[in-house]
């Protein structure tokens, strides 16, 4: 998985627990390969700006992470981008994990720990 975040945060979208393998790149570092064959890409929204002067072709499995709850306009940036889903950091996190384990083969699930406790329901699209 690609987590394109300009963070100094280790963990800017809480994925610390996940054991799936993450790849975490500021945005001016990430190759166009490297973005290309991601299985998902997870865009740290503080990064938006920087991330659409890459000008990356819009790509299925692209999700972003909301840090401020109160962000309207994440919804139609999230859109323009072609991004499937808008999460915020730290919440909807089961779902995310269950994404991610689909994305690799579920090669890295601890099924038990990803159904325990919260909700698998997938937040809504990046078009609302």
């Amino acid at each position: 998985m690609l987590v394109i975040s300009d963070s100094t945060d280790d963990d800017p979208v809480g994925l610390r627990a996940c054991p799936v393998p993450l790849l975490h790149l500021p945005s001016p570092l990430f190759s166009t390969e490297e973005y290309r064959s991601a299985p998902l890409v997870i865009l740290d929204d503080r990064s938006y700006t920087d991330f659409t002067l890459r000008h990356v072709p819009h790509r299925p499995g692209l999700i972003v992470v909301l840090a401020d709850p109160d962000d309207t306009t994440v919804y139609p940036r999230a859109a323009a981008i072609g991004a499937g889903a808008v999460i915020r950091a730290g919440e909807d996190l089961n779902w995310l994990h269950l994404l991610l384990h689909d994305a690799t083969g579920c090669r890295y699930a601890h099924w038990e720990a990803l159904l325990a406790g919260g909700t698998a329901d997938p937040p809504p699209p990046a078009s609302s």
